[in-house]
């Protein structure tokens, strides 16, 4: 399968290969663009096909598919028609309600596993509950990239890294820090980052009190004020 996959090519009509070669387009061939799974994943069962992806760090963005223009046509006609039938609308109707179901019972879960790794004292269990809601709103919505999304580790280890990302973003400077571009560097000053916010949250482990002025309670109250909560 990868012999049929290729990153875009330095003219509209080609592609280039994981060797660097070059490849033309073949004559009556057309790319049909991301979007529409279920035309892209027909189109690719009906015969030949090039897949066009592109890396931009460490994510893959797909360019879309080249194959036959006839081919994308008369499954592209097929689809339209199959879609109009109140048949396809019914099963289209439920199986969206199996997905928000499904979707409400992750993000419940995922509530929960940032509420069990917080483990904030009972003194603080109204700070916990709202901080967990903000960090769940924030990572769990369909496509939004977050750890929240990823199926690799459980979710778990999906809630302690959301917290971690949340709190990178929500209780440091890091977002203006300029950080210098050598290799690791980045990753270091996360490393050290979350070790603040670890001290910061075994802070609230405890019965102490904190205070007001705490980066985490100006953080939480910030969003409220935003109506992020």
């Amino acid at each position: 399968m990868t012999d049929n996959i290729f990153s875009p090519g330095p003219t509209p009509d080609s592609v280039k290969a994981a060797d660097g070669t070059i490849h033309t387009v073949p004559a009556g061939w057309a790319l049909l663009l991301p979007g529409d799974a279920g035309l892209t994943r027909r189109v690719k069962s009906a015969g030949d096909f090039w897949i066009v992806q592109e890396k931009k760090g460490r994510r893959t963005f797909s360019k879309g598919v080249w194959a036959p223009s006839e081919t994308i046509k008369r499954i592209r006609a097929d689809l339209e028609a199959e879609r109009s039938t109140d048949a396809y609308a019914k099963k289209q109707a439920a199986a969206a309600q199996r997905r928000e179901k499904v979707q409400a019972e992750y993000v419940e879960d995922f509530f929960g596993s940032v509420l069990a790794f917080l483990d904030f004292h009972p003194a603080h269990v109204d700070l916990a509950q709202q901080m967990a809601r903000a960090i769940t709103d924030h990572a769990t919505p369909v496509g939004s990239g977050t750890v929240a999304r990823t199926k690799r580790i459980p979710v778990e280890q999906r809630a302690e890294a959301a917290v971690i990302a949340w709190m990178r973003h929500q209780t440091t400077a890091y977002d203006e820090m300029a950080i210098p571009r050598v290799k690791g560097k980045r990753r270091e000053v996360r490393r050290m980052l979350a070790r603040r916010s670890k001290e910061l949250l075994n802070a609230y482990r405890s019965s102490s009190a904190a205070s007001s002025d705490c980066p985490l309670q100006r953080a939480l109250a910030l969003n409220e004020a935003n109506g992020l909560q």
